[in-house]
């Protein structure tokens, strides 16, 4: 019996970059083994962790790299992103999703004995930012990964993130946020693209070899920029850009023969200074050390940003006459605005370009987006500061004032009034640089992140500017990712959704308009509910588990989380709460709705009237939670420590969103777009994004309050006096006067004086003006909800028209309308042992 040869084809996978569950558990094990140095007979639930991340880890890098060849061999143009703050949350789940991988993770895991979640909430969350802008920078690097747009985001490697926050008898306690301590295995050291940072010194012009008049800047410090690269995924897709941190480390770590002289903390002194740049995300400026540090930080990563995005531009050009056509700047907020002066010198000093040439393409690289209408949050440095630490930038600054107002001059003559109001220095007893100025001249578009933000912009806030160059101004209003923010964060309605009209929705949110379709199916919202209801019982939990609070899943879960700032306005939230609480004291048997009160968020260190608010919401919580009488109708609860993975929590769970900041303060706002994602109701005013988000799910869907903007300003212009409204409100009264009583702090009488001061002379915020308005619509809260199938319908439509807030559609509107960049797809090859292998041809430096 003759046997027939058999072609037989074995399918085999690199350990580092297959996907398949029998090798991804090889995979695990080995970088358990070899990288962790633990077998299971020592490994802790954290090694299984690590082992996991740096498995998921060589799947990005294998992706990266292809990015970075395919960038260089396109010479793509690249979005640089530069933002102080990139709040990005927990790595590991998005990245199994970005990959799709997380099903073949989960049973390699299963099948080895391991649960997914343990691993998941191993993973320490880096705190680098502060509240929406940093999470809004972090959401755009997800949608430029998932649309396909080469981009770099760069910012601070800090070491200690936004502090932890304790709660000590109701009181707001920073701890450092020491989110590297165990390491950090998504990051790869970069340190052959180190880069040089000066500070302080003085300048002296001279003339260069071929006669020109030139300026060199002979520094007192240098200090050492590292990058840390960290892998961004994008969404169903081959791209993984780069968030690109930079660490701050001397240029001598320790001078011996000082040591030895016997001056053990001088010997370290220039270590000390370096490090201090990076240690910590937003140092209090209260004091000028701390102003100096922050100014510190932002030229240090703005120098060294600059800097490695030349070097990359100079890797495939030999002039810089194509910058602007490779290059696109973005400016998230004034942060890096120092970037107008600090690339005019390295054009002019270090490469050596004349200043008209070196001013073009600067204007074409850089664009500014303005976060705020808020004049204290408009940065301005004191030119004495600025001189002393940038002696060449103020230089800068002040030539490029020069030709400026010469400019408006000639458009304005003889308006000194309005030359003052435009120059970018700010005359007084202490001139101040105004950095918001500085972006906008050295920028070739402003744009605002809501529709009603850019034209209080235009009209207001820069309205000399947009009347100079109106063609310079656009709107970009905010999104966010839906990757995180709905896939991620709520597992059971994305299911649900997914089943009825696919997944399609999950890369365009716009098709979540399909789901309208089920509005009136009563299976479907029942479902609906069941799942709100499932996620209220998962919070419920947490608050059982940390606060030591029970609260009611059936009662209306009422949450407001975000930065806590006067202008949102936690403490308009706090006097519903007391005057509820007033009206079943005075009645302990009317019916009432059951509520749970649900606030989250941090106070800024230096934020004394702040963290007032954060006592005053404990303190209520200690009267209202342990009064029988109010028989557990009304909760309060504050979630210590709020972060991206709590509000991946408590979004989910909310019934409705407090969006209450007066009218005009807010720009955008991305809570409320999170909130209404997972289908929660808005309470708000017509402040930043709750304008479009009205508009789009329907006014009949959405509880409107309060004074508009423009009756904001006619009012203060009039003349407010909220003592009127004080004298003129018994529940009002009754509240202003237990916060100016010991009612709510028995133990230290007048504690809350100067909250009631604030409201009675002054009332910046305009609380007692929109008082009995929030309380009406609260009262219209409180009927729709009783009618749960209505509220049910309600909830579906604030989802299924949400489409316009995806993060997706705002990046995709930046590139077509700012950047003037396009999708560059990845391809990847299949793997193959013929090809696997050490090879060492000459390639291409790559990013």
């Amino acid at each position: 019996m003759s046997s027939q040869p058999i072609d037989v084809h074995v399918h085999v996978e690199d350990d580092r970059t297959g996907t398949a569950v029998s090798t991804l558990k090889r995979a695990i094990a080995d970088n358990l083994y070899y990288l962790q140095g633990k077998d299971e007979h020592f490994a802790n639930l954290y090694d299984y962790y690590m082992a996991l991340a740096y498995t998921v880890r060589d799947r990005m890098v294998y992706r990266r790299i292809k990015t970075a060849q395919t960038y260089y061999e396109k010479d793509s143009k690249v979005v640089y992103y530069l933002s102080a703050e990139f709040l990005i949350g927990r790595l590991l789940l998005n990245n199994l999703i970005n990959l799709g991988i997380y099903e073949p993770v989960r049973q390699a895991l299963e099948e080895a004995g391991l649960n997914l979640d343990d691993l998941i909430e191993r993973e320490e969350e880096p705190g680098l930012g502060n509240g929406g802008l940093g999470r809004l920078a972090a959401c755009f690097m997800d949608s430029l990964s998932t649309l396909e747009i080469p981009a770099v985001g760069y910012g601070i490697r800090y070491e200690f993130g936004i502090f932890d926050q304790l709660i000590c008898d109701g009181w707001q306690v920073e701890h450092p946020d020491n989110w590297l301590r165990f390491g950090n295995p998504w990051e790869i050291p970069r340190p052959d693209y180190m880069v040089e940072v000066k500070f302080g010194g003085h300048t002296e012009a001279y003339t260069d070899a071929s006669g020109q008049a030139r300026v060199r800047w002979l520094p007192r410090v240098t200090v050492f920029g590292t990058p840390y690269d960290t892998p961004v995924p994008g969404y169903g897709n081959n791209t993984v850009n780069t968030l690109r941190l930079w660490s701050a480390r001397a240029g001598e770590d320790f001078d011996f023969h000082v040591f030895n002289a016997g001056d053990y903390t001088q010997a370290v002194a220039a270590k000390t200074f370096s490090e201090n740049i990076s240690k910590v995300l937003y140092p209090n400026d209260n004091t000028p050390q701390g102003k100096e540090l922050r100014l510190q930080q932002q030229y240090f990563f703005v120098s060294c940003s600059l800097q490695d995005i030349i070097r990359l531009y100079l890797r495939q050009h030999d002039s810089f006459d194509a910058f602007p056509d490779k290059v696109a700047i973005q400016l998230n907020d004034t942060h890096p605005a120092v970037g107008v002066a600090e690339l005019m010198r390295l054009f002019i000093d270090d490469y050596q370009l004349d200043w008209d040439k070196a001013w073009d393409l600067t204007r074409r690289t850089f664009a500014y987006t303005n976060h705020t209408l808020l004049a204290e949050a408009l940065e301005r440095w004191p030119v004495s500061l600025f001189g002393r630490l940038l002696p060449r930038h103020l230089e800068i600054i002040y030539e490029i004032n020069f030709n400026f107002l010469n400019e408006v001059r000639e458009r304005y003559p003889g308006n000194t009034a309005k030359l003052a109001r435009m120059s970018l220095i700010e005359e007084g007893q202490e001139k101040q640089i105004r950095m918001a100025h500085l972006a906008c001249v050295g920028s070739h578009t402003v744009n605002g992140v809501a529709a009603l933000h850019t034209e209080l912009i235009k009209q207001d806030l820069m309205r000399d500017f947009y009347e100079l160059w109106p063609h310079k101004f656009q709107n970009k209003t905010n999104g966010i990712t839906p990757r995180r923010w709905l896939l991620m964060s709520n597992p059971a309605l994305s299911n649900l959704i997914t089943e009825k009209i696919g997944d399609g929705w999950i890369k365009n949110l716009d098709e979540l308009r399909r789901i309208e379709a089920f509005v009136d199916d009563p299976q479907f919202r029942a479902q609906w509910r069941q799942i709100k209801h499932n996620n209220k019982r998962t919070l419920a939990d947490y608050i059982l588990r940390h606060n030591e609070i029970e609260v009611d899943v059936n009662s209306l879960f009422d949450v407001q989380i975000k930065r806590i700032h006067e202008y949102k306005r936690q403490l308009l939230c706090v006097m519903h709460i007391i005057t509820l609480y007033n009206r079943l004291k005075a009645n302990p048997y009317m019916e009432m709705l059951p509520r749970t009160f649900i606030f989250g968020g941090k106070a800024a260190p230096g934020y004394f009237m702040a963290k007032m608010v954060v006592k005053l919401i404990n303190s209520v919580a200690e009267v209202v939670n342990n009064d029988p009488d109010v028989d557990g109708r009304l909760k309060v609860v504050f979630l210590a420590n709020y972060s991206v993975s709590l509000g991946q929590f408590a979004y989910p769970a909310a019934d409705l969103s407090e969006q209450i900041s007066t009218a005009g303060k807010e720009a955008s706002g991305t809570g409320n777009m999170k909130f209404a994602l997972n289908g929660a109701l808005t309470i708000g005013t017509l402040d930043g994004a709750n304008v479009e988000i009205r508009e789009e799910v329907g006014a009949e869907n959405f509880f409107l309050f309060g004074l508009t903007a423009q009756e904001v300003m006619d009012l203060k212009a009039k003349g407010y006096r909220p003592t009127d409204y004080y004298n003129s409100n018994p529940e009002l009264k009754q509240v202003i006067d237990q916060l100016a009583s010991s009612f709510f702090a028995p133990r230290e009488p007048g504690l809350f004086m100067s909250i009631v001061d604030a409201l009675l002379h002054g009332d910046e915020y305009m609380l007692l003006a929109d008082y009995q308005s929030y309380i009406d619509c609260q009262e219209r809260v409180s009927q729709a909800f009783r009618d749960q199938e209505n509220w049910t319908r309600m909830s579906i439509l604030n989802v299924a028209r949400m489409g316009k807030f995806s993060s997706d559609r705002t990046i995709a509107d930046y590139c077509r309308e700012i950047w003037h960049v396009e999708p560059t797809p990845i391809s990847l090859e299949a793997y193959s042992q013929e090809n696997a292998g050490l090879k060492v041809p000459r390639v291409p430096e790559m990013a």
